[in-house]
């Protein structure tokens, strides 16, 4: 079980929590929790590393912001043991979980859960606090903002978990974000692939690595609201989102949808090189000195060549990295020989996702027309085996998410619950 900084954010919250995990408990579960630091908390950790040195050591960063989970993980501990339960926490370091030595973005590479193996068969919740593990050199390391997801899904993947269920602030993956499109509906499963391209595009329900390293180790997740409201149902008396691997869900006897989800992602930035050199080699040098510094290039479209020999080159990178592209592509513009540069940070990708799109033609098509029909204009277009993404005007996203839900008749019904 994971529970997020808005569930842990104050004792009253916290207890909450204990009585969700102690319900699991007396239904004959063993229970691993891991939890997040206080919402806001990690935040203000950050900012006092910054005070302190504004070229902080990566190193001495993860120890001060390891701190907020391991405030949350001992205080969990004591409210269980107040309501008569058998809990203990643990540490990144006692476990270990063992990390790569990149501070402030570690990767897991190994976990030894011998002694939380054993701790759990006798009756003990153990509490693990998200985010952090240990480096070879035996240092605290972070595993970057949002890594307590990944962390819930390793230690899952460790003891061999039935389950990994993941309460957060939504009660399971939509078809497309409710705030923007009432009718969306609640899905019961979905593909792991599925909510990768989700999470890429700017679903914000689960961490990208989270699903990543779920698919890879085969651990079953369940999206589920950690409903912190006084007069909310009990968290787990409401069906979440099953998130499990594509044999699974062909196994299950449900009808299934084209199109599994429609997701919004505005952090995009768009960059456009014109009268670029039309020969062998030419668009390496653009995207050479991006990658040497760790900017992800998403959509690329190199326009038909001009009589002269020349072609322009259109891409999109996040928008937190716009400038320092710039700064780039000026650098090396000798090097490039593009005539001018022109950027665009009001945009937005708008990707429809699903499973179905493997075995049905005609998903693309039904996207332009349905934009086009509203006069919404698609300036670039990537694609992947169950994808497919456009970028478009910032103003036009929730048109665009609202027209496309319906075009594939993801509206729910009005008799539906």
């Amino acid at each position: 079980m994971k529970f997020g900084g808005t569930s842990m954010a104050g004792t009253e919250r916290i207890r909450r929590v204990a009585n969700i995990v102690r319900r699991q408990q007396a239904a004959g579960h063993e229970v691993a929790v891991v939890v997040s630091a206080m919402a806001g908390e990690t935040d203000r950790l950050v900012n006092f590393c910054r005070e302190a040195n504004p070229l902080y050591d990566p190193a001495e960063y993860d120890v001060v912001v390891a701190s907020g989970e391991q405030v949350t993980s001992g205080l969990l501990a004591l409210t269980l043991q107040a309501m008569g339960c058998k809990a203990r926490s643990w540490l990144g370091w006692q476990l270990p979980i063992h990390t790569d030595d990149a501070h402030a973005k570690a990767r897991i590479e190994d976990f030894d859960s011998e002694a939380l193996l054993a701790s759990m068969a006798a009756g003990e919740i153990a509490v693990i606090p998200g985010f952090q593990g240990l480096s070879p050199a035996n240092r605290v390391t972070t595993l970057g903002r949002g890594g307590s997801d990944t962390s819930a899904v390793a230690v899952a993947a460790a003891i061999n978990a039935d389950r990994c269920d993941i309460y957060t602030d939504v009660d399971g993956v939509y078809t497309t974000d409710p705030r923007i499109v009432a009718k969306a509906r609640k899905l019961s499963h979905v593909t792991y692939e599925e909510m990768l391209e989700l999470a890429s595009v700017g679903s914000k329900v689960l961490q990208t690595r989270s699903v990543s390293l779920a698919m890879k180790e085969k651990v079953r997740v369940q999206v589920l609201s950690s409903f912190i409201d006084d007069d909310a149902p009990a968290a787990d008396t409401l069906p979440g989102t099953m998130i499990v691997s594509d044999e699974e869900l062909e196994g299950l006897d449900m009808e299934r949808q084209l199109i599994t989800g429609i997701a919004a992602d505005k952090n995009e930035a768009k960059v456009t090189l014109t009268r670029i050199a039309d020969r062998p080699g030419a668009v390496a040098t653009v995207f050479e000195p991006l990658a040497a510094n760790n900017i992800n290039v998403d959509m690329i479209i190199q326009n038909v060549a001009k009589d002269k020999g020349e072609t322009d080159v259109t891409f999109t990178v996040p928008k937190a990295d716009l400038l320092r592209t710039q700064a780039l592509l000026e650098e090396n513009k000798d090097k490039i020989g593009f005539f001018r540069m022109i950027s665009d940070d009001k945009v937005a990708k708008i990707s429809v996702v699903g499973v179905g799109m493997r075995s049905h033609a005609g998903v693309a098509s039904t996207m332009f027309k349905a934009l086009a029909d509203r006069g919404i204009n698609i300036q670039a277009i990537s694609t992947s085996e169950i994808k497919v993404s456009v970028l478009i005007d910032e103003d036009e996203t929730e048109l665009a998410v609202r027209v496309l839900h319906t075009a594939y008749d993801l509206d729910a019904k009005d008799d539906a619950a």
